[in-house]
């Protein structure tokens, strides 16, 4: 009996010193909620790939790019995939103004009703700068979770940012390797 005790105290001693080694599964709680809603921050054709590397993880997600805040509805993710593109506001019809509205809405949306929020950059160097770190900065101060492709962090714009507001950042050096992360955290 006193053994069993021992033990019990060891384990608790060790969990509450080094939190990651908990002997307990991890909880359903820790994952985030499915369905994801995939939508783009600056309509860069990254929100397609995004689309594709949740398809690969057999996620529940659907991609739209010019998504709203009625389009929350059932949502329990929201994934924003940051990057400016004019061709891609040219495609869609908006300026910049309606799109840093429209996104500026739906996160605004999604933090009242609770949904998560997380940003994916997976544009690099491509996706960074000039106007891309309006919408990068936008998403990336609403999320929880930051994955974004090392190429776009060179500067250590997300990593500071990151740092600064305390949200968790996966660095990956390919879009291939952002399943990695997204797989643990769905």
């Amino acid at each position: 009996m006193k053994k069993t005790v021992a033990h019990a105290f060891v384990c608790l001693f060790i969990f509450l010193l080094y939190p990651g080694t908990s002997p307990l599964p991890a909880q359903a709680a820790d994952k985030l909620p499915q369905p994801v809603l995939i939508s783009s921050a600056g309509q860069s054709a990254d929100v397609a790939i995004a689309g594709m590397l949740c398809k690969k993880l057999s996620l529940q997600a659907k991609s739209q790019p010019l998504a709203k805040p009625a389009d929350l509805q059932g949502i329990g993710t929201l994934m924003v995939v940051s990057g400016f593109s004019t061709k891609g506001l040219g495609a869609a019809g908006v300026s910049k103004e309606q799109e840093m509205e429209r996104v500026k809405a739906l996160l605004d949306a999604a933090r009242e009703k609770k949904i998560r929020v997380i940003t994916l950059h997976i544009g690099g160097k491509a996706r960074r700068g000039g106007q891309s770190d309006d919408f990068n900065r936008l998403a990336a101060e609403a999320s929880e979770r930051l994955i974004v492709v090392r190429t776009g962090d060179e500067d250590q714009f997300f990593s500071s940012l990151a740092a600064g507001k305390k949200i968790p950042i996966d660095l990956v050096d390919k879009i291939s390797d952002a399943m990695q992360p997204l797989g643990k955290i769905f």
